[in-house]
């Protein structure tokens, strides 16, 4: 147990900030040698003023639409345990993106929406959230497949290799994203057999009948949750290609939508902290956006503004919220 506290905390406090300072001053080089430095910062200042200021805006309320469609989807899951009023469920939902911001992986994101839960549910509702969870990686690593296939087979790679990964390597990626992807597919769409092997685990009985609930779920409310989860993907997809054009980053946007989905995916998988989140998003951005455009300010401006929308701003009100909660008042 101690050994394991070291762990966490060397990783956390170690091995998390020097990953973020190492990428930082990658992407700070990378931008030092940017063609047109000035013109490209004068851009980013200009993107809610300027001629496409439309786009920005909508990129903002599309946030909103964005975190309202996890809020329905949460409000779905948790029907089996307790009726939730929608706004509610959104307050949940950004409670736990407060929390996310600040643990490996956005685990943290659990602990926060189950604040919402009545007291004597929460461990149940966690189970539930991982069911959410696993319903937006399976859009996320199917779309994800989609565009490694449409990188590899229809467009040519003008280094014979993209974020460093030759194409020989990709291909491998591609072959376990899919097998990984077929698996949580059955999975998602079998939740007794995963309490089936639960319960084959020595000492795991006191534990299932917090997942049991996952039984409760049938085909139609599947679909569903998985039909939100793409909804919510589109959305994110859509806010990425408007800002990419806001700040001149010049990519048809059938292409951008293929090499975006390969940036969820590649995100979906790489381990992170929050305080190194973003320059991985950076520098997987810039790995992946530069084969089409070499204006790396655009790019990493899109990267940011989508983090800063998307997650930070969120994630502040998110924290208003949590401070009014009256931990375990429900019974």
């Amino acid at each position: 147990m101690i050994r394991n506290k070291k762990i966490k905390i060397f990783l956390k406090y170690v091995v998390g900030p020097l990953l973020g300072m190492w990428l930082f001053y990658s992407l700070y080089q990378q931008i030092k040698h940017q063609p047109h430095l000035h013109e490209s910062l004068s851009l980013i200042k200009e993107a809610p003023f300027g001629n496409n200021a439309w786009k920005f805006w909508l990129v903002i309320l599309l946030a909103f639409l964005n975190w309202g469609i996890e809020a329905r989807k949460w409000q779905v899951l948790l029907k089996p345990l307790q009726k939730i009023r929608y706004l509610r469920a959104y307050r949940s939902v950004l409670s736990g993106l407060a929390l996310s911001l600040n643990t490996p992986n956005r685990m943290g994101e659990y602990g926060g929406r189950i604040l919402y839960v009545k007291d004597g549910s929460r461990l149940k509702a966690i189970s539930l959230s991982i069911a959410g969870s696993i319903s937006q990686l399976i859009i996320t690593l199917l779309l994800g497949c989609g565009g490694l296939i449409y990188l590899l087979f229809f467009q040519t790679v003008p280094s014979g290799s993209v974020m460093g990964l030759s194409v020989y390597w990709i291909k491998v990626l591609l072959f376990i994203s899919s097998m990984v992807t077929a698996i949580l597919i059955l999975f998602f769409f079998r939740l007794s057999w995963l309490i089936r092997l639960l319960e084959k685990i020595p000492g795991s009985l006191k534990f299932i009948k917090y997942f049991n609930v996952l039984e409760e779920f049938t085909a139609k409310l599947l679909l569903r949750l998985l039909s939100l989860s793409f909804f919510r993907y589109l959305i994110f997809v859509l806010q990425y290609i408007l800002l990419l054009q806001v700040l001149h980053v010049e990519i048809f946007w059938f292409d951008c939508f293929w090499i975006i989905s390969i940036l969820f995916l590649v995100l979906a998988i790489v381990p992170s902290f929050a305080i190194a989140d973003l320059g991985i998003r950076g520098k997987f951005s810039t790995g992946l956006l530069s084969i089409y455009s070499m204006n790396t300010i655009g790019i990493l401006g899109t990267t940011f503004g989508i983090w800063f929308i998307n997650l930070f701003v969120p994630a502040l009100a998110g924290s208003v919220l949590i401070l009014g909660i009256k931990f375990f008042k429900e019974k």
